[in-house]
């Protein structure tokens, strides 16, 4: 079991930056592969980012490759998303996910199927 709370979405101009967080409970982090999806008005949730347990592999979705990097600190429980270069379609509700075990085959690390634990979820908005 793991909990998951997002913090450090806002509004932001085009072309800004932004640092999500999330923050997990337990003491077994360190054993979990850590996702943030995002997902728009209307729209399926989306896979943005993989980063799996040590040592540490990321993944990332062909729209955000090179403006966004997720990090994890396992002894602080936190997780991290920096977003750089936000265009105003980055605007959506960024969800930090867990999961146990995630296999890279068939892309399975895309799916929200994959992923065990959810947080609530953090707006970002970009916009001027």
């Amino acid at each position: 079991q793991v909990q998951l709370v997002e913090s450090g979405g806002g509004l932001v101009q085009p072309g800004g930056s932004l640092r999500l967080s999330c923050a997990a409970s337990g003491d077994t982090f360190y054993s979990y592969a850590m996702g943030w999806f995002r997902q728009a008005p209307g729209k399926e949730r989306a896979f943005v980012t993989l980063i799996r347990q040590t040592p540490g592999n990321t993944y990332y979705a062909d729209s955000v490759k090179g403006r966004f990097t997720i990090s994890r600190e396992d002894a602080a429980n936190m997780v991290y998303l920096q977003m750089n270069n936000l265009s105003p379609e980055d605007t959506a509700v960024y969800f930090c996910a867990a999961c146990f075990s995630i296999g890279l085959e068939n892309n399975y690390y895309t799916r929200t199927t994959s992923y065990n634990h959810w947080g609530q979820g953090t707006q970002v908005t970009v916009s001027s």
